[in-house]
């Protein structure tokens, strides 16, 4: 499938007007395997006829669906597992002596795709029954996609994907086989909720603010001024001593203010004012 110049410039302009991210010239080679599907299902012979459509507006529905096809919903269980050992060991253990009295955390999967990170953390809660006994856990996952959130309310993945980041233990612990599927047991998925949300726009839940933000692998799809309002959102969600985890690649360092690296836990951000606050009792 040949992409003319146009015709990327008109699908990068649908995707960026729809959910803030960006086509961009590196991520070109997605568009044939990406909309190859979504055109044979609707019997559009070639890009031309697809864009042609578009523009016109003959099908207003058709063009959500190309923007689900364009979405990148790479995501797996634990991914990259080192940040999850630490949420487990470290950040989580710091919340909870700090939130004793209340008993109760908030937990945001920003960009959460079809759910296998959502579930991640339930499981992180489910396997230490007795710590968290009597607390009231609050997971919610969210995503741009309503495709992605409706398979994550599911929770059925195959066996590929559900063999990506867990080991066969947890695997038959809390998965149940169902034919050619593997579906998150009862216990996980009573224990989180999902919506569409978009990360731009204001968070989800009001004044309630969350204790831990997971926005992982998400803002480098964003242009830089988004990215910035992306973070402001951010900033305004988490509890002025909660934690937000980013992916492996990516940083706050040149990209916000409203963020800066924990002094001692490694891959975890703080709101820059709670860090101003520290200096002053200091």
């Amino acid at each position: 499938m040949n992409v003319s110049d146009s015709s990327c410039r008109i699908l990068a302009g649908l995707l960026e007007a729809r959910t803030g991210q960006q086509l961009t010239m590196s991520r070109r080679w997605r568009l044939e395997t990406a909309l190859s599907s979504l055109l044979r299902e609707r019997g559009i012979s070639n890009l031309d006829e697809l864009i042609t459509i578009l523009v016109m507006g003959k099908e207003p529905a058709l063009a959500s669906l190309v923007v689900e096809a364009l979405l990148n919903n790479e995501t797996y269980f634990f991914r990259d597992r080192v940040p999850f050992d630490s949420l487990q060991a470290k950040m989580l253990a710091e919340l909870a002596d700090a939130r004793k009295d209340k008993r109760t955390l908030r937990i945001w999967s920003a960009g959460c795709s079809t759910g296998q990170e959502t579930y991640s953390l339930a499981m992180l809660f489910a396997e230490q029954p007795l710590k968290w006994q009597g607390w009231t856990i609050d997971i919610v996952g969210t995503d741009v996609s309503g495709q992605a959130i409706r398979r994550a309310r599911e929770g059925s993945y195959t066996q590929f994907e559900v063999q990506r980041g867990l080991g066969v233990t947890q695997m038959i612990r809390w998965f149940e086989e169902h034919g050619d599927q593997w579906r998150a047991a009862q216990q996980l998925r009573s224990n989180v909720r999902f919506a569409v949300h978009n990360l731009l726009d204001p968070p989800l839940g009001g004044e309630q603010k969350y204790d831990v933000i997971l926005c992982r692998n998400v803002l480098l799809y964003l242009s830089p001024e988004k990215r910035t309002l992306a973070f402001e959102r951010l900033a305004s969600a988490l509890a002025p001593d909660g934690a937000l985890m980013l992916g492996a690649g990516e940083t706050v360092i040149g990209q916000t203010e409203r963020f800066a690296a924990d002094r001692v836990n490694r891959g975890f951000y703080r709101r820059t004012d709670h860090e101003q606050a520290d200096r002053r009792v200091a």
